[in-house]
């Protein structure tokens, strides 16, 4: 291979390297293969052009050296893209020196080029700043807008967002038709801009590149642009299609496993944002050891920092520590100060976690004010404002009121925000100024309701809700100082109306409740600190009684439940469900006698409370029982007004024994029923037009991701996050299948899974098992309560009726089951307003 040719080809695989990296690094190699073999680093020797060692001695001006520097660029740009760092910065150093010794000034600048590229993301971007100045006097104008769009992406990693907008706006105006530079620059714009929170320019400078990828064949730069597009959905708060964009992601960056581990990062990220730090660190989890075996330095570090946080705030300190401590060594050695302070932040949160003694110790609050100082210094207020909400509170247990007020004093003044409305609240309460205190904590509330509302996902809301969560601690530890039930009820509703999404912190009022329960009681549950309390409502008076400790009652409701599932999955012999349901009722219910009677009851649960199977207490035997999210939930169903004719459709899934012997039996209760098949179109067709819709089929609850628990169709499962496309669901709608009834509340107000998407769309009343029921049991119990239903029975008066008669417990009326549902052609319904609260 001649001179010229030799240095066509390695230019060629250059060019090469961003849509064809495998087919780049093979010519890469033939081109150092076919050069003499002085210029290949041997001495005279034929060899692995691609070994290490020292670079000869050689002529300035060697012909064929600047075939070989181009070569080595071109291997290194290529590895890159494969995922190799580190072997890509070998290369390009070598390329650098070889330029030197042989007097080509031009080359040395364009190795330096995309040595700025690789040292960013190895962990240096500060060094890979300097490596950019030192290249620029030597680079062509075009080649000068190629390095501001590599600088851009350093000064991105320092947390730099304006400047790296400004370095790729101006590499557009020279780079031309460099397909592949542009395509880069509308990248890292895009990403700088979604840290600014200016998503529409940023969509629309990450679909620009998509569509310059496409055009051009760069199949690696595309999947980039696809692959940021999860993280983009998810910071403006639309979870269901970032996770969308990700599964997209995921199968485009199946080759590049350390680009599909930035993408998990970047969603993680925006997860934590989102307050789902449990999703957050299953990809995580995944992404650390993918960054670590690529040798991503820069983007490693960050995601063990993010890490330790989501492990702190998933209740792992230990971990949260170990990780933290990593992140930590790794973000000074790359002279990251902007990202340090957060992980001592994160340090000293989990000694604090791990030895809550610790938090006693005089030093404690200097330390923390200390750090907090570090964090105000690298731009972290958010995370210096809680820092030193914290330590005014642990100053005020130590007994130190100055310090406490000094802090509290300085965040009050802050202004807006969560932080600054509880400094405030705290402040005016160590003043004696209760009413005031009251009033800050309203206005926290109103800035988080009016945050969350736009959230239509209902995990999302209730996660991001959760902010507010220690503001509405302490308005109900304000409330629970009066004594007075109404207060009390008012200040829990208020979160509750938070967490369901109406927004403003509102409580029903109390004449329209008193009226609207009529011969019922509603007792609504709350948690103060770790201690539980009842309000307990009537047509007559509002009463708030202690019960005890919360953990206690928890304890005793997970024991109920194991023994209930190994009762009817035949499991063994199980321990006597009865004793522990009678030990929960005197937990309970034991105080609050006096005003309970034998009322229909209307429950409002809290925590664990959730999860329990309330008819099944013995003093609820032929009571009628509605469990609610909140009462003005309750009060909503009660108050809608009545549409539709009273169309029934029913639905037999997969797998079930007595699936359809309940369809047909729905049918002969329900003259007119529309039998549907179980496929998911169809079903979410159906739920469209129904006014009841019964359901049989198997159930997963998730725990973990609520909106992930399901029903069994014959094309797959139909998911709680499908249920939220509904815009007219069912008034009343029948889960007969195990575990549908389970929710997981990160929040009171806001009980999410199957029945409680169902309840947050606007269905007025769900019945659904807490606890497995066996096949025929199941059936039973539903022919007898339909039977009542069709008599004229409202849900919760029938589902007793059907317990009392088959024997059969398990299942729960959840939402407003106190009013007599339609069921037949030519009938009217009630129908729920869309906004349950």
């Amino acid at each position: 291979m001649t001179f010229d040719e030799a240095l066509a080809a390695a230019e060629r695989a250059v060019d090469l390297s961003g849509s064809d990296p495998a087919r780049a690094l093979a010519l890469a190699r033939t081109v150092l293969a076919s050069l003499p073999a002085s210029c290949r680093g041997t001495t005279g020797q034929t060899g692995d052009p691609d070994g290490g060692g020292a670079v000869p001695e050689r002529a300035s001006g060697c012909r064929h050296c600047e075939a070989e520097v181009v070569a080595h660029r071109a291997l290194a740009v290529a590895a890159r893209e494969l995922g190799d760092l580190p072997f890509a910065e070998e290369r390009l150093h070598r390329a650098v020196e070889i330029s030197l010794r042989a007097g080509l000034p031009h080359r040395a600048a364009q190795a330096r080029l995309s040595l700025v590229h690789i040292r960013t993301e190895l962990g240096h971007p500060e060094q890979a700043l300097a490596i950019a100045t030192d290249a620029e006097p030597g680079l062509a104008p075009a080649e000068l807008g190629r390095l501001g769009v590599h600088r851009a992406m350093a000064l991105a990693r320092l947390g730099r967002y304006r400047e790296a907008v400004e370095h790729c706006d101006r590499a557009m105006t020279v780079l031309g038709d460099d397909v592949r530079f542009v395509a880069g620059a509308m990248l890292n714009r895009g990403l700088a801009r979604v840290f600014l929170g200016e998503f529409e320019a940023a969509e629309a400078d990450l679909g620009r590149c998509a569509e310059l990828a496409r055009d051009a064949g760069l199949e690696h730069v595309l999947a980039l642009a696809e692959g940021n597009l999860p993280f983009l959905a998810a910071r403006r708060g639309d979870l269901p299609a970032a996770f969308t964009a990700y599964r997209r992601a995921q199968d485009l960056l199946l080759d590049y496993p350390e680009r599909l581990a930035t993408v998990r990062c970047d969603l993680a990220e925006a997860l934590v944002t989102a307050h789902l730090p449990g999703e957050a660190r299953a990809l995580l989890d995944m992404a650390v050891p993918e960054l670590a075996a690529a040798g991503a330095r820069v983007t490693l570090a960050e995601a063990r920092l993010l890490l330790a946080r989501v492990e702190l705030r998933t209740g792992d300190p230990r971990r949260a520590r170990e990780s933290a401590e990593l992140a930590a060594r790794e973000l000074a050695a790359q002279g990251r100060t902007v990202l340090t302070p957060l992980a001592e932040e994160i340090l000293l949160r989990a000694r604090l976690a791990l030895d809550p003694s610790s938090a006693e110790l005089p030093a404690t609050v200097p330390e923390m004010l200390s750090c907090a100082e570090a964090l105000d210094a690298a731009g972290h207020r958010d995370a210096s404002a809680a820092l030193r909400l914290s330590a005014a509170e642990i100053a005020l247990r130590l007994g130190d009121r100055p310090s406490a007020e000094g802090q509290l004093a300085l965040l009050a003044r802050s202004g807006r925000g969560v932080v600054a409305r509880r400094a405030t609240a705290l402040r005016r309460f160590l003043a004696g100024d209760r009413r005031g205190a009251f009033a800050a904590v309203l206005a926290g509330l109103a800035e988080v309701g009016s945050g969350t509302k736009a959230f239509e996902d209902p995990v999302m809301r209730a996660h991001a809700a959760r902010e507010g969560e220690p503001l509405a601690e302490f308005g109900l530890a304000l409330a629970m100082r009066t004594g007075r039930g109404r207060t009390v009820l008012a200040w829990a509703e208020r979160w509750r109306a938070v967490t369901g999404g109406a927004g403003l912190p509102l409580a029903p009022g109390l004449a329209a409740l008193r009226a609207a329960l009529g011969e019922s009681v509603l007792v609504e549950f709350v948690r103060h600190e770790a201690e539980l309390a009842a309000v307990v409502v009537t047509g007559e008076r509002v009463t708030l009684r202690r019960l005890g400790p919360f953990a206690t009652v928890a304890e005793a409701t997970v024991r109920l439940r194991y023994g209930l599932r190994r009762t009817h999955l035949l499991d063994g012999r199980a321990p006597e469900s009865g004793a522990e349901a009678a030990e929960l009722e005197r937990l309970l219910f034991q105080p609050l006698r006096d005003r309970l009677g034998d009322r229909p009851l209307v429950i409002v649960p809290t925590g664990a409370l959730h999860i329990l199977p309330w008819p099944l207490l013995p003093m609820n035997a032929d009571r009628p029982v509605s469990v609610a999210a909140s009462a003005a939930a309750w009060l909503a169903g009660r108050q809608v007004p009545a549409v539709r004719d009273g169309r029934v459709v029913t639905v037999a899934g997969p797998g079930l024994r007595c699936s359809e012997a309940e369809a047909r039996m729905v049918g002969e209760c329900h003259p007119g029923t529309e039998r549907v098949a179980a496929r998911r179109a169809e079903v979410m067709t159906a739920l469209e037009r129904a006014d009841v819709a019964h359901l049989a089929a198997h159930g997963m609850f998730s725990p973990r991701s609520p909106l992930l628990s399901s029903i069994d169709l014959d094309d797959g499962p139909l998911m709680a996050y499908d249920l939220l496309r509904l815009r007219t669901p069912p008034g009343l709608v029948v889960l007969s299948a195990c575990d549908a009834g389970m929710a997981h509340a990160p929040a009171d107000g806001a009980p999410l899974g199957l029945a409680g998407t169902f309840l947050s769309l606007g269905t007025r009343c769900v019945v659904a098992s807490l606890v497995p029921v066996r096949d025929e049991e199941t059936l039973a119990l539903m022919t007898a309560f339909h039977g009542s239903l069709a008599a004229g029975a409202p849900p919760a008066r029938a589902l007793a009726t059907a317990s009392g008669k088959t024997g059969v417990a398990g299942f729960v009326c959840f939402g407003c089951g106190d009013q007599p549902v339609a069921s037949g052609p030519g009938e009217s319904v009630t129908r729920p307003a869309h906004d349950p609260a």
